[in-house]
């Protein structure tokens, strides 16, 4: 038999799912993990936490697979900004989508480029959620950090790598890097 396998990245927890070829629900595990925040209105995640509970959710759904799985599929939370460094290594916490610390670099993102061309480019304007301004207030706040980055990943993007090796990212997601 043949099977597929849905990811879930999500932001209280991964949900895998093992799916056969008509559709239909085989197994699914979810594993939690922590929300961090170290200020009022900041919201991180450990990409390790969603690591480890992407390892644990396969392990276990992959019990229930009696042949060979097709193809993978990925989804998750949207403008997370993880940050590796030449080693691959994650370098801080993911400053995931609802942090709101970073208003002051979204208007500088729209002085600089302008309401209306930003619009035109990406289809956005800069909001305190997208991965952009997370970079920006890396680079002010933390510049040792951004000196050793090497890569920016979304969350479901770091999983991809993890399971790959191949760095990627979707059109949608992109939008908002």
């Amino acid at each position: 038999m043949k099977y597929l396998i849905g990811i879930d990245i999500g932001t209280s927890g991964t949900k895998s799912v093992l799916f056969d070829t008509e559709g239909n629900t085989v197994a699914s595990a979810t594993a939690d993990y922590p929300l961090y925040q170290p200020e009022n209105g900041w919201a991180e995640q450990n990409p390790q936490d969603w690591w480890k509970a992407v390892c644990s959710t396969l392990s276990e759904i992959s019990k229930k697979a009696c042949g060979e799985i097709c193809g993978i599929g990925l989804s998750g939370q949207m403008h997370g900004l993880v940050m590796l460094d030449e080693n691959n290594e994650v370098i801080r916490d993911a400053i995931i989508w609802c942090d709101g610390r970073t208003t002051e670099e979204c208007n500088e993102i729209e002085s600089i480029i302008g309401h209306d061309r930003l619009l035109e480019i990406t289809g956005n304007p800069a909001l305190e959620g997208f991965t952009a301004s997370k970079i920006m207030w890396v680079k002010k706040h933390e510049p040792e950090n951004f000196r050793r980055c090497r890569h920016i990943l979304l969350p479901k993007d770091y999983i991809r790598y993890m399971l790959t090796g191949v760095y990627a990212t979707d059109v949608s997601d992109a939008s908002g890097m």
